[in-house]
């Protein structure tokens, strides 16, 4: 899906890592391989911040509107990622609040089936109803 354009973000510019599945408002799915710009050299792990940065985008993707911003998310990193490992990050919209402007999405990345990471984005929307950016 490199190039498509979600309406928060260009998919090939900003998502970390690549965008296999989209549905906007209700889930998401890209991929990370683990190589060696993303991990600490002396022992090959891959830094948080990438693992992070996947999860946060793919948030940002899935949410249906002009931009959104993170607001909180609080995260587990649950066991250490290697290079040459592949991550997969699925988002899956939990709540959508209308009158906050609010959307919880939660994502959990996996390597080849456990469980790597888990976060949960509350998301702000800066659109409203008309879909237009609020000044």
């Amino acid at each position: 899906m490199t190039g498509v354009q979600t309406c928060a973000l260009p998919i090939s510019e900003e998502v970390i890592g690549d965008i296999i599945d989209i549905e906007l408002d209700r889930k998401a799915i890209s991929i990370l391989d683990v190589t060696e710009m993303h991990v600490f050299q002396r022992n090959k792990i891959a830094r948080g911040p990438h693992l992070f940065a996947q999860a946060n985008s793919l948030a940002v993707a899935v949410v249906d509107d002009e931009l959104a911003l993170t607001v909180r998310s609080p995260n587990h990193f649950l066991r250490p990622v290697r290079q040459g490992e592949r991550v997969v990050a699925r988002a899956t919209v939990k709540e959508m609040n209308e009158r906050s402007k609010r959307t919880v999405v939660e994502v959990v990345s996996t390597v080849d089936e456990e469980r790597v990471f888990k976060g949960t984005f509350e998301m702000y929307r800066m659109s409203d109803e008309k879909g237009s950016i609020e000044s």
